[in-house]
Parts: C-alpha cells; sequence; structure tokens
C-alpha cells in the first residue's frame, strides 16, 4: 500500500494526528498573542486620547477661568467707583436685587416642573376619531381610552355613569400621599386598629403586622402592588393622623382636579359605600394626575418590590403588580407602563391603565364592571389594540 505524503515522516497514523493538533495549538498561540497586542495598541491609543482631551480641558480651564476673572476685577472696580459716588445709591440697589431674585424663586418653586410629553389639563374633550367601544370584543360595561397627546377621548361606553370606584380608589390615596410625603425613608408602625380595619372589612393586604415598623415607601408600594387596605390605612393615618382627616383631602383633591360634581370618596381603600363613587372618565383623570407625579408614577409602574426587612418580617414581603405582569406579554400594540385594578360585587372587575404606544403615544384606558379578572385584562388589551392610532 502506498503511503501519503503527509505519513512519510512519521512512524504512524498517531504521530500524525499529534502532530497536528501541535501544529493547530502552536497556531492558536499566535492568533492569542496577535489578538493581546491588538488589545493594547487599541487600549494604549484610548490612553493617549484620553490624555490629550484632558490637557486641552486644562488649558480650556486655564484660560476661561483668567477671562471670567477679569471681567470680575473690572466689575469691582466700578462698583468701587460707584459706592465712592453715591453711598445710598450702592445700599438700596443690591437690597431691590435681593427682591427680586427671592420673588422669582419663590413663583419658580409654586410652578409646577412638567417634564411629561402629553397635554396639561383635565378635560377630555370629543373629536371626530371618537368611537364607541364594541360589546363583543370588550364587554365591560363602563369604558373610556383618552388620548393624552391630544386630551381627547378616543373611545367610549358608559363613561359618564356612575360606578363604585373599588380599589381604583387608591390610584387618588397614593396620589393625595406623594403630596404630603417628604422622607419615604421614614417609619410608620402598624397598628391594631389598622389591621382589624383590613380584616373585618375582608380587604386585600400587603402583609404588614400588627406593630411592625416599615417606611413610608413600603406603604405606598404596599398601597398599589397588592392592593393593600393595611398600607393604604397607614398611609391615610401617617399623612392625616386619622382615616376621616385623610378622606377630607382626598375629596379636596377631587375638588382640586375639578370632579366634585361627579365624585366623592367616604374611604382610602375602596369599600362600598352609596356616597363612595365616581365615573370612568373621572377616573382616567385620576389616573392622568397620578402619572404626572413622579413618585406615583415610579409606584404604579412596579412589576414587583421586596418590603424592608423587619422583625416580623426578616426577608422583607415580595409584591406584585399581578395586572401588570399578566399584561406585559399580550399584543397591546406598546406598553401597558401603570395600572391598577379593583373589585367588589358593586363594581365587578375593573381597572385603569396608562400605555404608551410603540410609536410613542400615549393613552389611558379605564374599564368598570367585567365579569372576571381576566376579562378585565383582555378588555383593556382589546381596547388597546383596536381603538390606539
Amino acid at each position: 500500500m502506498e503511503i501519503p505524503d503527509a505519513m512519510r515522516d512519521f512512524d504512524s497514523e498517531e504521530q500524525l494526528r499529534q502532530a497536528r493538533r501541535a501544529k493547530k495549538r502552536a497556531q492558536m498561540r499566535r492568533q492569542q498573542r496577535r489578538r493581546a497586542r491588538q488589545r493594547r495598541m487599541l487600549v494604549f491609543g484610548i490612553a493617549c486620547c484620553l490624555l490629550i482631551f484632558l490637557a486641552g480641558l486644562g488649558v480650556h480651564t486655564l484660560f476661561g477661568k483668567k477671562d471670567r476673572e477679569e471681567p470680575a476685577a473690572e466689575s469691582q472696580v466700578i462698583e468701587a467707583v460707584q459706592a465712592d459716588q453715591t453711598d445710598e445709591t450702592a445700599q438700596q440697589e443690591p437690597q431691590g436685587q435681593e427682591l427680586v431674585q427671592e420673588e422669582l424663586k419663590e413663583s419658580q418653586e409654586e410652578e409646577p416642573v412638567w417634564n411629561l410629553p402629553f397635554m396639561q389639563g383635565y378635560t377630555f374633550a370629543s373629536a371626530d376619531t371618537t368611537t364607541g367601544v364594541n360589546e363583543e370584543t370588550v364587554p365591560s360595561k363602563h369604558v373610556i381610552l383618552v388620548d393624552l397627546d391630544q386630551n381627547t377621548i378616543r373611545a367610549r361606553r358608559g363613561e359618564k355613569d356612575r360606578i363604585s370606584p373599588a380599589s381604583m380608589t387608591k390610584i387618588l390615596t397614593v396620589l393625595v400621599a406623594a403630596e404630603h410625603i417628604t422622607d419615604l425613608d421614614d417609619t410608620f408602625t402598624i397598628t391594631r386598629e389598622i389591621t382589624d380595619y383590613s380584616y373585618s372589612n375582608d380587604c386585600s393586604a400587603a402583609g404588614f403586622g400588627d406593630g411592625e415598623t416599615v417606611t413610608v415607601r413600603d406603604l405606598m408600594y404596599g398601597t398599589i402592588l397588592p392592593s393593600g387596605a393595611d398600607a393604604a390605612a397607614g398611609l391615610a393615618y401617617y399623612v392625616s393622623g386619622s382615616l376621616e382627616g385623610f378622606v377630607q383631602l382626598m375629596n379636596e383633591k377631587i375638588e382640586e382636579l375639578g370632579l366634585s360634581g361627579t365624585s366623592h370618596f367616604t374611604n382610602c381603600v375602596g369599600l362600598y359605600d352609596e356616597d363612595h363613587y365616581c365615573t370612568a372618565e373621572d377616573m382616567a383623570v385620576m389616573l392622568k394626575a397620578a402619572v404626572e407625579n413622579e413618585l406615583c408614577r415610579e409606584v404604579l409602574s412596579a412589576h414587583t418590590y421586596k418590603t424592608s426587612t423587619t422583625e416580623q418580617h426578616p426577608d422583607g414581603i415580595e409584591l406584585s403588580n399581578w395586572f401588570l405582569r399578566r399584561i406585559e406579554d399580550k399584543d397591546t400594540k406598546g406598553e401597558v407602563v401603570c395600572a391598577k385594578t379593583g373589585y367588589v360585587i358593586q363594581s365587578g372587575n375593573c381597572a385603569a391603565s396608562y400605555m404608551v404606544t410603540d410609536s410613542g403615544k400615549h393613552y389611558i384606558c379605564v374599564t368598570a364592571d367585567a365579569y372576571s379578572s381576566w376579562r378585565c385584562i383582555y378588555d383593556h388589551v382589546a381596547v388597546y389594540q383596536q381603538y390606539t392610532e
């Protein structure tokens, strides 16, 4: 048998394979060394560019400082001359300037900071594009979809009918609380009165225990994610010292939003009461105001949250916004950013959500009186699919 040329210098085929492996390893080492050299050259080049930039920045700073100092020196000379000419003017003028600056500062502090892209205002108008909502695809009895970029109603059905807002109430609860809270790391101790209130009314709860000391931040997230009545009542006591006092603040906020003619609240958790009511359109206004508040927007958009560690809960409590977690994989033509659900027998399953489309438009959807929690979710999906642009 003829021996291939590649094997003539080797005693066996195994030696040939070993030689080939050794050759391959040598090639790999050469490649690694080459890549290492390239990386060193790249790092060296970046370092050189950085040094050049820093050197240029230092020169610019040096000369810029000199340029700034010279006019300052000139102004000091002028001020000195003016002071010699008239001491009275020199004394009165700075006082006037300080007064103007103080007034300007106060006006800036009073003016709200607007950092969201959609329109201001809490009145939603009908438009040529406003349409009814198909009952077959969206069975909820009360529906409204608001285009926040235009403050117009995109789709609606029964949006002005009186409803029981159930736990959608807690949107207003955290909004009022957020406007009175100054330190989220401040603490509050859950009392027996609070846990009894939650238990006796058969409310959902975050799970805080009697005598447990939690942060105000825990109360905010506990109010929204698990819809905790214990957390909402804790916020009420923390802010105003009583449930009744906090409800008064809630109704004052309603009046501020222009909703006092169609909305009224008697509790901070959403318990059914004949005098505890609003409309779907009113709830859309409340959610818009909450989305405009940075703290509320942060809480309403959280999918999960772990409370701080306490003696009763050394590992904290895991909280979830199940509406957001269940709708996040549905096709809504965008992302549902914020949401709060609610349920009492008189209201059926209801929810309010804020969504940003893939094209960057902003909508709020509120539905009420769906026959199940999942139907409520699918109604929001259907509304966003069918009626957003």
